[in-house]
């Protein structure tokens, strides 16, 4: 009986060794790819000045108003490196975008505009889902910058795309391979995997 008690509590610490296993190779493949995914991506983050319902509204105002810049300046671009020299060179442009919304208004605002590495949550959008880690961003705050926000992808631009289809099409023209476009468009088969990369990256953080 001692012999067969022993022998099991071998064989159950062999399945906990084989299942660690397993997930420290899931998640670094995981990982790998959602650096991909960064190296490809840029990022939006609209920050409304704070939660008052009239700052939340303004928020989408400016929002639109910053994805018509954007898409003006990056049209034509073929990848996140393009994307990011045209926003770059500017940014003026798009500030003065978002502070026409707030003047035009009648708000004295200010409102801030810059191009910054920033950490993102696991996001889930009407089409495509992203992993969580560190991306490319561009960060518009408005006023104190206290209030609920607004995330989305300016490249590729994702985040007008109406269907997976659409989705699946922009990813390509962005750069994106095939993996890496079922990594994003696939949310029912990835979305777990990304939850548990985001996990263990908060937890060892």
């Amino acid at each position: 009986m001692a012999r067969y008690w022993f022998l099991l509590k071998r064989w159950v610490a062999l399945l906990g060794l084989t299942a660690t296993a397993a997930a420290v190779i899931f998640t670094v493949q995981t990982a790998a790819l959602q650096k991909t995914l960064a190296d490809k991506t840029l990022r939006l983050h609209v920050v409304a000045n704070s939660d008052t319902d009239a700052d939340q509204a303004q928020k989408l105002r400016v929002r639109d108003a910053v994805l018509g810049a954007v898409g003006a300046l990056t049209d034509g671009c073929s990848s996140r490196a393009e994307a990011e020299q045209a926003l770059g060179a500017g940014l003026g442009r798009v500030q003065a975008a978002a502070q026409d919304v707030l003047t035009a208004e009648g708000c004295d605002l200010p409102v801030c505009v810059s191009l910054e590495d920033q950490r993102f949550g696991t996001r889930t959008y009407d089409t495509f889902t992203l992993p969580a880690g560190t991306y490319r961003a561009l960060c518009v705050r408005i006023g104190a910058a206290q209030g609920h926000n607004w995330w989305c992808v300016v490249f590729p631009t994702l985040c007008t795309a109406a269907s997976g289809e659409e989705t699946a099409r922009i990813a390509a023209a962005g750069g994106f391979d095939a993996d890496e476009t079922e990594l994003v468009t696939d949310a029912d088969g990835y979305v777990l995997r990304f939850k548990l990369l985001e996990w263990l990256d908060e937890l060892f953080s």
